[in-house]
C-alpha cells in the first residue's frame, strides 16, 4: 500500500495575537491565523490575492508561538492540513480545515519589552568590535 502525504509550508504574518488554551486534561494549545500574500500579473497589471489559514500548534510549540508572537508579525509554519467537524450550539454542522503545526520559524523580530532594560546588558552600539572569539571563521573562509 502506498503511502499518503499531507505536508503543508506557509510564510505569512499573523492576523492576530495567539490564543493560548488548556485542554482538560491540561494539553495547552494556541490557535492562531496566517495571512499569505501572492502576487501575480493579469493582463499587464500587477494584483495580489490575500487567503487566510487557520493554524493549531500543541504542546511546548503552541506556548513558545503564544509568548513571542503578535499581530502583524512574519511566521515560517510546517504542518499538515486536518479536517474537523463538529456540531454548533445551535445545532449546526460546521467544517474547518486548519494546518497542524508540526514546526516554525520566526522571520520577524522578537517583540519589544516594555520593561526597561538599560541597567542590564549593552546595546548592541555600546559593546566592543572585537571579533567573536567563540566563531573560529572568517569572512575569508567563505567560498564564494
Amino acid at each position: 500500500m502506498a503511502s499518503d502525504l499531507n505536508k503543508s509550508m506557509l510564510i505569512g504574518r499573523l492576523t492576530r495575537d495567539p490564543e493560548l488554551r488548556y485542554t482538560q486534561s491540561g494539553t495547552s494549545v494556541c490557535s492562531f491565523s496566517i495571512a499569505n500574500n501572492r502576487t501575480y500579473v493579469s493582463g499587464g497589471e500587477k494584483k495580489e490575492q490575500v487567503s487566510y489559514f487557520n493554524c493549531v500548534a500543541w504542546g511546548k510549540t503552541g506556548e513558545v508561538i503564544a509568548e513571542y508572537c503578535k499581530k502583524g508579525q512574519r511566521i515560517g509554519i510546517e504542518g499538515r492540513l486536518q479536517q474537523r467537524s463538529w456540531n454548533d450550539q445551535d445545532g449546526n454542522r460546521r467544517n474547518t480545515v486548519e494546518v497542524v503545526v508540526d514546526n516554525f520559524q520566526f522571520l520577524s523580530a522578537p517583540r519589544e519589552s516594555t520593561v526597561d532594560t538599560s541597567s542590564e546588558a549593552p546595546s548592541p552600539s555600546s559593546t566592543d568590535s572585537s571579533p567573536n572569539v567563540d566563531n573560529p571563521f572568517s569572512d575569508e573562509d567563505i567560498p564564494f
